[in-house]
């Protein structure tokens, strides 16, 4: 391999591993593949490039269309054509889309954010970038040191996002990568070096290696960057720290404001990657624990694209909260919690049961409150991490009667929470209308949105692509009926805003598994997402639409007819509740669901999981092996001339057919040579002409070109040489003529022209010898196969014919004889 390949291998290498801190950022780690893929492009399309007579700069813009071209196919295969493998006219358009979407996610999710096709866009593009860099520095300019920097760029972004999520590895996998590149130069240079002053022979070229105390120093100093660190104070602006405050992407920021963390949509990883460890436990003394949906907070803004939540009122932790918003009498029954975080659970709002009246906590600078969510938000990363605190609850349950009965929203509540963006597809409104035509309240049309999607028609499940609540996301979970609590909170809400009912989502854990006592522990299997409907005097209301999952509120599973009564007071007084129809798809089912017999089939469950696949689409590998194919058939002729020239000079200090040494030349070195000259006018423009002898033809050579002086002479010498081969009872040639058919070449190519030499290396003229090659092995092949077939059907066929000829032959004879 020569040094320049090397290079090129080791630059896509170090890339690679540098690209490494970046999965951290996500959820899932499956992009990386379509990562590695765009960085062997680059590289590729770089080495084929610098082979081109093309100047250096071209190089560098070849691979970013290679790059784009890439990004297009990859993330704008909607508008492209021939299945997705080829970008159409609206794909520049369709990526941009995709883009901007990915810049939207940016400031909604948190770290580690859902692999949205926008952030993954944003992510490989960033690394093609940095893989064009780094080519383009270390092998097309020949400057491996300088390419550490964008290879420090993409660490110290990549490590500075991930917080906490990062790791000391990454940092020495890219230094490897790094010290990796630095040694092939450096081999490189030491071989230069060698030549000049001790006379190393020419073909040790990129076989020299640094010296064991050039590679001390690299292991020396990749040890010390690793392991020096943790024993020195701590400082947040290191690179290997993974600390800070804006780097992990917690919910608080500053003295008092919330982060744009949209915890619907990020809430799709928790549930689609499941786990059983427990985040944190807490203790009731009342039933109203296991029915107690543990609230983290609500999002109340839907612009089509997502649920988040919009500009909160963010105020001191008060000792004592405000009145639950649209809640009529405040002196309801009161219920205590008692919580424990344990180390699982660093980031997030303060869990709590909805509505709650205070919460007592050990640092309460360190804690906000949105009033009008009754959200409690930290003001600080990893405030959640170990923290003990207590929570006084509302126990507010109102009838189904009272509730149907209730008063119409006032219209500022409605204002607020019944509208929809303009891209909501007509269709959910539609289904929205068909389905509660019947229904004569807001409460009538709340229930019946919530049989429907809990009826037969829905199915449970995390195997589906998009996870996101945007327009275009319910509209297919409404067309498919496939999909978990985050899309049946979503299209509830948007639905019920539709038929003017104040909506929004809720955010949190569904109720704890029973331990002994009154404790209960919450697992990562029970992130959940709810539906809260306003009813004047009452509040915000829970309902669960999510099918086979949660709780029922009682005031949703009561049969009560219509009635024309007058509205009675609100009822505060506690009411049994169903039970918990939660199904599991661990391995062992949850105790407290195992004794109630809806842990159902585990096996069948746990296999409906979705599992992120590491292989990229389809539309992908085959747009890169066709692409792979198209460059190989077109790098073919250059690869296999460039092969026969070296085969016929010899390369590597080895003496080969036509190559330089004491040696006395063979007849067959010579003529290679010969041959050699004329292949190169004949891609130079001058076609062969074998009538002519070597010097008349060395002459044409020499004219046509207009070869200058030493050109002419080197090209003369050789068809000399040539001629005593030919004629003369004995060659006993020992000057080398390799070096005379370079420099026959050298004067070809400093009279041809840049198309002339563009084509000669890419397309030679004389590579139509390798058809002529591949045809002439076709023919052979066919007419041996014909051969054999002809055995063959002679071996079948001749006992038959011979049978028959006897028969005849026999019939003949009886003829004659009557």
């Amino acid at each position: 391999m020569t040094t320049r390949a090397k290079l090129t291998a080791y630059s896509a290498l170090a890339t690679a591993l540098a690209a490494l801190c970046l999965t951290p950022l996500l959820t899932t780690k499956g992009w990386i593949t379509h990562a590695y893929l765009v960085i062997a492009v680059v590289a590729v399309s770089g080495a084929g490039l610098r082979r081109t007579p093309f100047y250096r700069w071209t190089v560098p813009l070849g691979q970013l269309v290679a790059l784009f071209l890439m990004l297009l196919i990859g993330f704008a295969g909607s508008a492209a054509t021939w299945g997705g493998l080829v970008p159409g006219t609206d794909s520049v358009s369709a990526l941009g889309r995709v883009f901007a979407h990915g810049l939207d996610d940016i400031e909604q999710y948190a770290i580690p954010a859902p692999p949205s096709a926008g952030l993954r866009l944003i992510l490989v593009g960033s690394i093609g970038l940095i893989a064009v860099l780094v080519d383009t520095v270390a092998v097309t300019y020949r400057r491996s040191a300088l390419a550490g920097l964008p290879l420090l760029a993409l660490y110290s972004v990549g490590n500075g996002l991930a917080g906490d999520h990062g790791s000391w590895v990454w940092f020495g996998l890219a230094a490897a990568g790094y010290l990796v590149l630095l040694f092939a130069e450096g081999q490189d240079r030491v071989s230069r070096w060698g030549r000049v002053f001790r006379g190393t022979p020419r073909g040790t070229e990129g076989s020299g290696s640094l010296s064991l105390s050039g590679q001390r120093v690299g292991v020396l100093a990749l040890a010390l960057a690793l392991l020096v660190p943790p024993f020195l104070p701590q400082w947040d602006g290191g690179l290997i720290h993974a600390g800070g405050s804006g780097g992990s992407g917690g919910p608080g920021s500053g003295t008092g404001g919330v982060s744009s963390l949209d915890p619907l949509v990020s809430m799709a990883s928790h549930l689609t990657n499941p786990s059983n460890e427990e985040l944190f436990t807490y203790a009731m003394d009342s039933v109203f624990a296991d029915t107690a949906y543990l609230r983290t907070g609500s999002l109340d803004k839907f612009d089509g694209t997502a649920w988040t939540l919009s500009k909160p009122a963010v105020s001191e932790l008060p000792s004592t909260f405000p009145q639950p918003e649209g809640l009529r009498d405040f002196k309801a029954p009161t219920v205590t919690g008692e919580f424990r975080i344990g180390n699982r659970l660093e980031e997030g709002w303060l869990p709590m049961p909805y509505p709650a009246s205070s919460v007592s906590l050990p640092n309460r600078s360190d804690w906000r409150m949105d009033s009008l969510t009754g959200t409690v938000v930290p003001n600080r990363d990893r405030a959640l991490k170990g923290l003990n605190y207590k929570v006084v609850a509302l126990d507010v349950k109102p009838t189904a009667d009272e509730l149907r009965n209730a008063p119409p929203a006032p219209s500022r509540i409605r204002d607020q929470y019944t509208s929809v963006p303009a891209n909501l597809p007509v269709s959910v409104a539609q289904q929205a209308a068909a389905l509660t035509r019947n229904a004569k309240t807001p409460y009538d049309k709340a229930i019946a949105l919530q049989n429907w999607f809990t009826g037969p028609e829905f199915e449970y499940t995390t195997a589906i692509k998009d996870s996101g609540t945007g327009s275009t996301a319910i509209e297919a979970f409404l067309r498919d009926k496939r999909g978990f609590c985050v899309h049946f909170a979503s299209s509830m809400a948007a639905m019920a805003r539709t038929l003017q009912i104040p909506a929004r989502v809720a955010v949190g854990f569904m109720p704890g598994n029973a331990k002994a006592g009154n404790s209960y522990s919450v697992t990562g299997r029970m992130y959940h997402a709810w539906p809260e409907l306003y009813f004047e005097g009452y509040g915000w209301m829970r309902f669960e639409p999510t099918k086979g999952l949660g709780v029922q509120p009682r005031y949703t599973s009561q049969v009560v007819e219509p009635t024309t009564a007058p509205a009675p007071q609100p009822t505060l007084t506690a009411q049994a509740t169903g039970p918990v129809t939660l199904p599991t798809t661990s391995s062992s089912c949850d105790p407290k669901l195992r004794r109630m017999g809806e842990c159902g089939d585990e096996q069948k469950a746990a296999g409906a999981q979705r599992q992120e696949s590491w292989v990229p689409s389809w539309q992908v590998l085959v747009a890169v092996a066709v692409a792979l194919l198209v460059v190989a058939l077109l790098l073919t002729p250059m690869v296999w001339r460039t092969r026969l020239r070296r085969r016929r000079l010899g390369a590597g200090g080895r003496r080969r057919p036509g190559g330089d040494g004491p040696a006395e030349l063979t007849d067959a070195q010579v003529l290679a040579a010969w041959d050699e000259l004329i292949d190169s006018a004949w891609d130079a423009g001058i076609p062969p002409d074998e009538s002519r002898t070597p010097r008349a033809a060395a002459r044409r050579i020499a004219e046509t070109a207009e070869l200058d002086t030493e050109a002419a002479a080197a090209a003369g010498r050789l068809a000399l040489a040539t001629e005593r081969v030919l004629y003369a009872r004995s060659a006993q040639l020992s000057e080398p003529v390799a070096a005379d058919v370079r420099t026959a070449r050298e004067g070809l190519r400093a009279g041809a022209g840049r198309a002339v030499r563009t084509r000669a290396v890419l397309l030679p003229p004389s590579s139509a010898q390798l058809w002529w090659r591949i045809s002439d092995v076709v023919l052979g092949a066919r007419l041996a196969v014909r051969r054999r077939f002809a055995r063959v059907t002679g071996a079948v066929t001749g006992p038959v014919r011979r049978a028959w000829g006897r028969l005849r032959r026999r019939g003949g004879e009886d003829d004659g004889r009557s």
